[in-house]
């Protein structure tokens, strides 16, 4: 493969697989189950999104130890077959009457929790992982809406809604498919990115404990803001229907997509960016001050939303913005560059889950103490709460971070140039 098609190959690999992993994860978000009965006093589309949260979970947990530890040779093999089990997940939702079925997709979440941690792999360690890891992020920003699109689409077609999800993964399994092809043929990273980025190696657990006490402080802030923004990007996405009806917005299946498109392309963009900045320490920073700009974004939304500035659409664009701005960033920039600063021999599938694993507990959390708290004016009212609270700590952790990065940092590049 030509060197100058490498990145674009790479880039429609990863986005394209798991744009397509969403086709069995999300569409079931887009159905109401208002005909079933609740389970102990709990919402039952609420029970559904629980379980299968439960799983990708306790998959991200594993992920801290089976991802880090992942040789590029079995990474395909493991993808082909997670997806499988997820689907099969699906089919026995379909089969299983309820309340049983919800643990189908309790099954059906903790295959798919890995698969990112797979993907990125394909990714990390080069000159331009950023642009790279930008357009892989911007693919679940993208699917989730799409992914319920199609899930509605579905639903007005007839098919049931036990029956929708198992018929939504089947359409997304082709595509999937030849995604993961282009996938293995993306090579190893050259001499040049190893010389910019450090080499990536999979981690034993005594370098993972290591690596983590060396930076438990940062790491610490920036998990922390990661549970935060995990916490608020999952109610989002997954109540995006009781959003959008709180909004006063009902039976317009395309707008999920059509939203979550401008986030997607605008979050693709500015993070994407970063890139451009060669220098490891300076990237990181800039990365920083990046994910700070996502909270203001959404204060900026709940104002105007407020004072009648914003309409229902815009709204939930600049909201999603200022969400997905330190979500992403985190993912994208601010580990890689990380490793890349301090030169540590590891890989960002450690970081990534430890800070995953932490994400989905917490959301998990939320979604039941949601069910227990009496928000009077429904759901939107706890959407509201949820993001002004979310917010206003997500920018006092990064504060946090910028300084104790300012001066470790600082300890590091001097030590890195000491040792040359």
């Amino acid at each position: 493969m030509r060197t100058l098609t490498v990145p674009a190959w790479s880039a429609v690999a990863a986005f394209g697989c798991y744009f397509c992993m969403y086709g069995f994860r999300k569409p079931f978000t887009a159905a109401s189950f208002a005909e079933d009965d609740p389970l102990w006093g709990i919402d039952y589309k609420a029970v559904l999104v629980i379980a299968q949260t439960l799983g990708y979970t306790l998959s991200k947990f594993l992920g801290i130890k089976v991802i880090a530890e992942m040789t590029p040779a079995r990474r395909t093999t493991y993808l082909l077959a997670l997806i499988a089990l997820a689907e099969l997940a699906l089919l026995l939702f379909g089969v299983v009457p309820a309340p049983w079925n919800s643990l189908c997709l309790f099954l059906n979440g903790l295959p798919l929790g890995l698969v990112f941690g797979l993907v990125l792999g394909f990714l990390e360690g080069r000159q331009v992982t950023e642009a790279l890891t930008a357009g892989l992020c911007a693919s679940f920003v993208l699917a989730g809406g799409v992914t319920r699109s199609v899930g509605a689409y579905l639903l007005q077609a007839g098919v049931s809604e036990a029956w929708m999800p198992f018929v939504a993964g089947l359409l997304f399994a082709g595509p999937l498919l030849g995604f993961v092809w282009m996938l293995t043929r993306i090579p190893a990273p050259s001499s040049d990115d190893v010389a910019a980025r450090g080499e990536r190696v999979a981690m034993t657990g005594t370098e993972r404990s290591r690596f983590f006490a060396r930076y438990a402080v940062g790491l610490s802030l920036l998990v922390a803001v990661y549970v935060l923004i995990s916490i608020l990007r999952g109610v989002r996405d997954d109540f995006a229907r009781e959003i959008w009806q709180g909004l006063g917005i009902t039976e317009q299946p395309a707008i999920f997509a059509q939203s979550e498109l401008v986030v997607a392309l605008s979050v693709m963009l500015l993070t994407g960016s970063v890139v451009l900045l060669r220098d490891n320490r300076l990237a990181f920073f800039a990365a920083l001050l990046l994910a700070a700009l996502g909270p203001a974004l959404v204060m900026l939304a709940l104002i105007g939303w407020y004072a009648g500035t914003l309409s229902p659409f815009p709204f939930v664009v600049l909201h999603g913005l200022g969400l997905y701005l330190p979500y992403i960033v985190l993912q994208t920039t601010l580990f890689e560059r990380l490793l890349a600063m301090t030169r540590e021999r590891g890989n960002i599938g450690y970081l990534m889950y430890l800070a995953d694993s932490a994400g989905y507990l917490g959301l998990v959390a939320v979604l039941i103490a949601r069910n227990a708290l009496a928000v009077g004016s429904g759901f939107f009212a706890f959407f509201e709460l949820l993001s002004w609270s979310i917010t206003a700590g997500t920018l006092l952790l990064l504060v946090l971070a910028m300084r104790y990065f300012a001066t470790t940092s600082t300890v590091v590049v001097v030590k890195v140039e000491g040792s040359g």
